[in-house]
This record gives C-alpha cells, structure tokens and sequence, in this order.
C-alpha cells in the first residue's frame, strides 16, 4: 500500500515583511536564473551526468574510452559531448588525431559531489 503525500499548507494570515525583504534582497537577476535552468537541463540526463562521472573518476578520456565505459556508441558519445561542451562543462584538448575530455573546472566536480550527497541523504535512491 502507498502512503498519501498530504499537502502542507500554510494557515496563517499574517505576513513576515523582514522575511520577505531578505528573500526579496536574494533574488537573482533573470539572466542569472535562465543560466542556471539551462544548467540544470543539461545536468538532467542520466547520460550526461554518466559521463561526467567517468571523467571525475578518470581526470581525461578520449571519446573511444569513454565508449567502452558507458558501453554506447561513439556517435552517442560525441553528441552528449558537444552539448556538455557548449554549456562549459567539459573541456578538450587534441593530441595528434585523438581528442581528450576533461571536467571545464572543479565547479563541474563540485556540483555532482553536492549532488550525489544530497542522494544519499535521501536514501540513495530516488528522491
């Protein structure tokens, strides 16, 4: 049997104005918000998030290597790559023919450590 989630709501009538002013004082511009949507969008699939890991676990992998990791094809991989690219999270560097990817910077790792604690604070499953 499922438990019911009820939903909370709030009774009270009065407002809170310092609570409001300093929600208010910490709102981010709209341009700063859409930036971190489309981040989140990004960070929302499952192999993306895959290959991240890999490189975090790896430090640097060629498009091949991490082909044999996620057991995908290199077409897919390079796909999930470019868009991993364009918003910043991994870089590249070429040597001879073959081009290596890396984490952009260590906010990328940070994120998906923040990330994987609040998982498994949550029971390490769903959320």
């Amino acid at each position: 049997m499922r438990a019911i989630q009820h939903e909370v709501i709030c009774s009270c009538t009065e407002v809170h104005p310092d609570a409001i002013e300093k929600a208010r004082r910490g709102e981010l511009p709209v341009p700063q918000l859409l930036a971190i949507s489309e981040l989140f969008k990004i960070l929302g699939d499952p192999t993306r998030l895959r290959i991240l890991n890999a490189l975090v676990g790896a430090q640097e992998l060629c498009v091949c290597d991490l082909s044999r990791v996620l057991e995908m094809t290199q077409s897919a991989i390079s796909h999930q790559l470019s868009l991993l690219r364009r918003a910043r999270l991994v870089a590249y560097r070429k040597e001879g023919k073959v081009v290596y990817y890396r984490l952009d910077d260590d906010h990328v790792a940070d994120l998906l450590s923040t990330a994987m604690e609040h998982v498994s604070e949550q029971g390490g499953g769903t959320l």
